[in-house]
């Protein structure tokens, strides 16, 4: 073989190469952060002692993780985005939309990486260990990272220029990584002289501090815009925080530091762990033992197969916190049972009740709500579980009635049939009894609690059903990836904006604001609703409640609105935002699962729309139903 067929196929393993590492790096990560608090719950349980430097150790695991998972959604494109363009049919609009969007991209990510440089240099200590590894070792990953990100992004650009000059094409990344790095040149002068900086490279700091007071709106426009064309929200969160930043002579370096802040919180491993037992649960036949059982259970009932759909979209949405998983995952096998019904109504109802979950434990967005506002998260958990159920029963007793009105047929019950059906699906049945008495007990911590899902549903799928091999769970953890990547590093940057808001005391002036324009507690409540839908029908949840939840945290407490109540609010409020035109998150996944226009979804989810609107509504005015459990606890 000459060494021009070689060449070929050499470039070809290292492209397989580096996702074969990369994701390797992710599974070690999630095994450890598995393993690790199962270890140490263990050693405490029965004898007394613990896992050195537990804690320390999986958060900073957590900060790998995060961002070579958000590496590999770049590479897939998965990053989390508004995406109006999608409304665009003209290619070559799209295809500028696209250059318009990884040049922001790139730019952005650039400005990630030399800051976390600088911030490596000069805020870390070189003593300071975490086991036995010093901790810039794992903070080396951050502009590691981004800069690979960076690449990525550049590359999705020259693709989206096909149509420009190959030259052209090549340039235009390049110029925004190297405007990119022109503007990180106060991070870059501390990475270079530390903090002892000389009095002229102080001046030209000061110069990009007052030339950010000049761009700051322009700025902030371009990124908003930048953003609805469907630039990934992570970058547009931090570029809102670097110019913010610099604008208040403040060092955009912060932004990094505010990263490796975010990403090694300990109680954020929640989210990669539960996430992925959902996975394991979606891809394993889990979802179809729960259907035949509650089928077996329900399905003589008019309206049965409601119940069903409704507690199987619950089931897995509380546990990868991603109601889209469960439209995508579980799409066809709900379509399968509902087939006795009008496919308009089918269609909505899947596409309403993939939502429902986020009110039940041990939901993702409830885990972040409570470190957000620092509310106890047991309570949030108990104030949310009326308002999932009186949800829940809302949409069944519609879906009843749907039932009823088309004769839909039932199913004679079957002793028989149905105690086969539940005794093949008791152990996804006791995952949530077992998980929740193991959190609420007090026996284990939240990380623990979610390090022993992933060790039992792997037990379970792989072992007793035997449905999940080591080559299929190497897929499944793939598929998971995008998901953890796409949230941590939305986490990550809207930590670096909330910074900035609590530091400049936004939220006390906008509650100072509030208070003296609007004296009426439910006229309040009433424009924190409609605010809120339209937060939640163009901003995903996780960035939601890391940027917006502390803004109107204040409000709750100058208008005398429970901490608990209020986060149920916003989080039942930002389930409708899912269901609501133009770009609710929900609308989209599900015209793509079922393969209908997106106007075609708006219409059919419309009734099961109303039927959130008036709960969000119960739930506003009616505090006890939040407050009453956790009165009880």
């Amino acid at each position: 073989m000459s060494d021009a067929e070689k060449a070929p196929e050499a470039l070809s393993g290292r492209k397989r190469l580096i996702p074969f590492i990369e994701a390797g790096l992710c599974a070690f990560a999630l095994c450890l952060l598995t393993l690790i608090p199962a270890l140490d719950a263990l050693l405490r349980f029965f004898f007394r002692g613990r896992f050195p430097a537990a804690p320390e150790l999986t958060a900073h695991i957590l900060l790998v993780l995060g961002l070579v998972s958000g590496m590999i959604t770049a590479r897939e494109g998965s990053h989390l985005s508004i995406g109006l363009f999608q409304f665009i049919k003209t290619p070559k609009t799209r295809d500028a939309l696209a250059v318009f969007t990884g040049l922001v991209s790139v730019f952005l990510t650039t400005i990630f990486g030399w800051c976390s440089l600088s911030f490596i240099k000069v805020g870390l200590y070189p003593t300071q260990i975490i086991g036995f590894i010093p901790d810039w070792i794992f903070a080396l990953v951050m502009p590691a990272g981004y800069g690979v990100m960076a690449f990525r992004f550049a590359r999705h650009t020259y693709k989206a220029a096909g149509a420009a000059p190959k030259a052209a094409a090549l340039a235009l990344p390049a110029l925004a990584a190297l405007l990119g790095t022109f503007c990180s040149l106060p991070a870059l002068f501390k990475f270079i002289w530390g903090l002892d900086l000389p009095d002229a490279v102080w001046e030209v700091s000061d110069w990009f501090s007052a030339a950010a007071v000049l761009l700051r709106f322009p700025a902030v426009i371009i990124l908003t815009v930048a953003a609805l064309a469907g630039t990934p929200l992570f970058t547009v969160i931090g570029g809102f925080a670097l110019i913010l930043l610099q604008s208040s002579w403040g060092e955009i370096d912060i932004t990094a530091s505010q990263i490796y802040t975010a990403l090694t919180q300990n109680s954020l491993i929640a989210i990669p762990l539960f996430t992925l037992t959902g996975f394991i649960l979606s891809e394993s036949k889990a979802g179809e033992r729960l259907v035949a059982a509650f089928k077996s259970l329900f399905g003589w009932i008019p309206g049965g197969l409601i119940i069903v759909t409704v507690i199987i979209c619950a089931f897995f949405t509380s546990f990868t916190g991603a109601s889209g998983v469960t439209i995508l995952a579980l799409g066809g096998i709900l379509m399968t049972v509902l087939s006795g019904y009008p496919e308009k109504f089918a269609v909505g109802l899947l596409t309403a009740s993939g939502s429902i979950g986020l009110l039940f434990p041990p939901s993702l967005p409830i885990l972040l709500v409570g470190a957000s506002t620092r509310t106890n998260t047991v309570h949030l958990f108990l104030g949310a579980l009326l308002p999932g159920i009186i949800l829940a029963g809302a949409t069944i007793v519609f879906g009843i009635a749907v039932s009823m009105k088309n004769k839909i047929p039932v199913e004679p019950f079957s002793p028989k049939k149905a105690r086969k059906d539940l005794k093949n699906a008791v152990p996804e049945l006791v995952l949530p009894l077992l998980l929740i008495g193991g959190y609420f007990s007090g026996i284990l911590s939240l990380v623990e609690v979610s390090a022993a899902a992933v060790v039992y549903v792997l037990i379970v799928e792989m072992a007793v059903h035997r449905e999940i091999s080591p080559r299929s769970l190497a897929a499944v953890l793939s598929k998971s990836l995008p998901i953890t990547g796409g949230v941590l590093s939305i986490l990550a940057l809207a930590q670096a904006l909330s910074y900035y808001i609590v530091d400049s005391r936004v939220p006390e002036f906008f509650a100072q604001w509030m208070q003296d324009a609007v004296s009426s507690r439910w006229l309040f409540l009433l424009l924190l609703n409609v605010a809120l839908l339209i937060t939640g029908c163009l901003v995903d949840i996780f960035s939601a409640i890391m940027i917006i939840l502390p803004l109107i945290s204040p409000l709750g407490a100058v208008y005398g609105i429970d901490p608990v109540h209020l986060g149920i609010i916003f989080l039942i409020n930002m389930e409708a935002g899912f269901l609501t035109p133009p770009v609710g998150l929900n609308l989209f996944l599900a015209s793509y699962r079922f393969e209908q226009p997106f106007t075609v979804i708006c219409r059919r989810v419309f009734p099961f729309l109303l039927i959130q609107l008036v709960v969000v509504l119960l739930v506003t005015y009616i505090p006890a139903l939040s407050t009453a459990l956790t009165a009880l606890y």
